[in-house]
């Protein structure tokens, strides 16, 4: 089971590295870095700024003090002078115990000098890296984005891009479905006119019966013209018997008919 679990861990980080690099895009990350380099830069630039107020505060102290030590001087001096032994003692005292403080504070003074000299060269080192890392980034950038558009036109014109691909599939099922269509018309009609196939309409016929069909209705005209014609013959030769007895008819009768007015 844990075999299992190892594998299918390895799977799964073989196919989120996998996604991940290519959803990766270098300049993305480039200028991410640089970000991170800004921010870093900028952190050594608040630590210097920091350090120099500390060293400021030091100095405003120093000086508070410095002037301080001197007026007890002076003040043990004029004491002295009036023969006021004691004070002139208490101020040097005090004069002294403030020294000690402006030692100690001198002697931070120097560490937080040190300290700020050092983050003052770190911050132009870094920046210098920063802007050297700017430079470069950009000229990947560039030389990156170059390729990319070189790459992009070279897989259009070989026809090995995605997109290109995808229309080259597409062309190549609508020339097999074509190519299918017109076999399977030309097939139809080869069995329809070699008799193979039946068609349901009735009017579809092959060469042998189109050519009977036409002698046969040729034949049927041809008889159909001659019984015209011996019915035409026929009722000629009828109409002609008829008009001549009529008129032999009328020929007898006539004497009949006309009066006779010699005998009355």
């Amino acid at each position: 089971m844990s075999g299992v679990m190892k594998r299918m861990g390895m799977i799964f980080r073989a196919k989120a590295n996998k996604a991940l690099d290519r959803a990766e895009d270098p300049r993305e990350t480039l200028d991410y870095s640089y970000q991170k380099q800004l921010e870093l830069l900028q952190k050594v630039r608040r630590g210097v700024a920091d350090v120099a107020t500390s060293r400021k505060r030091l100095e405003l102290q120093l000086n508070q003090l410095q002037s301080q030590s001197g007026k007890l001087e002076d003040q043990g001096r004029k004491a002295l002078a009036l023969g006021r032994e004691d004070l002139a003692r208490e101020a040097l005292s005090r004069r002294a115990a403030l020294q000690q403080q402006v030692t100690d504070l001198e002697t931070q003074h120097a560490t937080l000098q040190g300290e700020e000299e050092k983050l003052t060269l770190a911050a132009q080192r870094l920046q210098a890296k920063v802007d050297a890392f700017r430079t470069k980034k950009e000229t990947i950038k560039a030389t990156y984005t170059a390729a990319q558009a070189q790459t992009r036109i070279g897989e259009a014109f070989s026809g090995i891009s995605e997109e290109m691909g995808d229309v080259g599939l597409a062309i190549q099922r609508a020339e097999d479905k074509t190519a299918q269509l017109q076999a399977r018309a030309g097939a139809i009609d080869e069995l329809l006119a070699s008799g193979a196939l039946d068609d349901q309409s009735g009017m579809h016929k092959d060469d042998i019966q189109a050519e009977l069909d036409r002698l046969s209705g040729g034949t049927d005209v041809e008889l159909e013209l001659q019984r015209m014609k011996a019915e035409l013959a026929g009722g000629s030769a009828g109409q002609q018997a008829i008009e001549g007895g009529t008129n032999q008819q009328q020929s007898q009768q006539q004497p009949q008919d006309t009066p006779r007015f010699d005998k009355q």
